[in-house]
Order: structure tokens, then sequence, then C-alpha cells
């Protein structure tokens, strides 16, 4: 009974897979434009970023979303199918769950923020024009 279970979902996965990345491919917003020095100092703000991520989950989608939307150059580092990250992520982390947003700060600290909405709410407060 648990393998048909399990079969079960790496079918459905098989087929809402393609169908969630294409739906990211056609409703990703256009970045936004800066002036060329604001972005540069942006990029490097982002430069000690990486987003630990698996490709086809509706959260991770989210939060690359608003990356693009917000014209970042954060790292996407695949979790799922790259074991050193993975492992990255238990060990520095604590807990192996995306979308999770590595800040490495100037002074050597590292924090490590999970769930989709916090990251989203992190990278508006931070990189929102206003």
């Amino acid at each position: 009974m648990k393998w048909i279970l399990r079969y079960f979902f790496r079918t459905i996965r098989l087929i809402l897979g393609p169908i969630l990345l294409l739906s990211e491919k056609v409703s990703t917003p256009a970045g936004i434009e800066r002036p060329e020095e604001a972005q540069k100092q942006i990029d490097e703000r982002t430069k000690h970023m990486a987003l630990y991520q698996f490709k086809t989950c509706p959260f991770c989608i989210r939060v690359r979303k608003i990356i693009h939307k917000l014209n970042l150059k954060i790292e996407h580092l695949d979790a799922q199918h790259n074991m050193t990250y993975r492992n990255e992520l238990l060990e520095c982390g604590g807990k192996i769950k995306v979308p999770c947003l590595k800040i490495s700060d100037p002074d050597g600290s590292i924090q490590w923020l999970y769930e989709s909405d916090a990251i989203i709410q992190y990278l508006n407060d931070q990189f929102s024009p206003e």
C-alpha cells in the first residue's frame, strides 16, 4: 500500500511540475527599472544572498517571482537535486525546508530565513522602491 501512495504522488508531481513551471514563466512580472548606480548598490547587497529552493515548489515560485519583480540578483540553489545544498540546509539552517533565504552579513553573521511570506516581506522591506 505504501508504494502505491508513493507512486501516485510521484505521478501527480510529474504531471503538475511542468504546469507550475509554465505558469511561473507566463505570470512572472517584469522587473523594475532602477538607475544604473542604484542597481549596482542593490546588486552589491544581494551578492551575499542565496535562495535554497525546489524547482516546482509553489512557495519557491512565489519567492522567485518577487525576486524577479524587484530585479534582484540572488543565487538560486537547487536543494532538491543537489545533495551539497541539501546538506547545507540541514547542517547550517537546521532543517530541510524550502524556500530558505540565506543572508550573509558583512560582519560574518548568517541568517537563515524560512517561510515564503517572511522572505517576501523581508525582500519588499529591503528593496522595494519607495
